[in-house]
């Protein structure tokens, strides 16, 4: 492989992960048929144990792994992604 900006030879490909936090959420077909309710009436009768568990419950996410190749020349520094 050849680098675009200098034209040396000397080029590592290297693989790159990188990781974020998603939130999982509810999807639209139970806002529209339960959740709308189901969190008034939680907040109304049930608001001291609905903190505890908001507070002290388990979280509701997910990672996300992405990973792509990047092209780095070892004389000049240069980057890019490879597909």
């Amino acid at each position: 492989m050849v680098c675009d900006k200098c034209g040396s030879n000397n080029v590592s490909i290297q693989v790159v992960n990188e990781t974020h936090l998603k939130n999982k959420g509810r999807g639209c077909i139970y806002w529209l048929l339960i959740g709308w309710w189901l969190e008034i009436f939680l907040w109304l009768w049930l608001t001291i144990p609905r903190l505890l568990f908001l507070l002290f419950g388990g979280k509701r996410q997910k990672i996300v792994n992405k990973t792509y190749k990047v092209a780095v020349c070892q004389n000049c520094g240069y980057s890019k992604k490879i597909n």
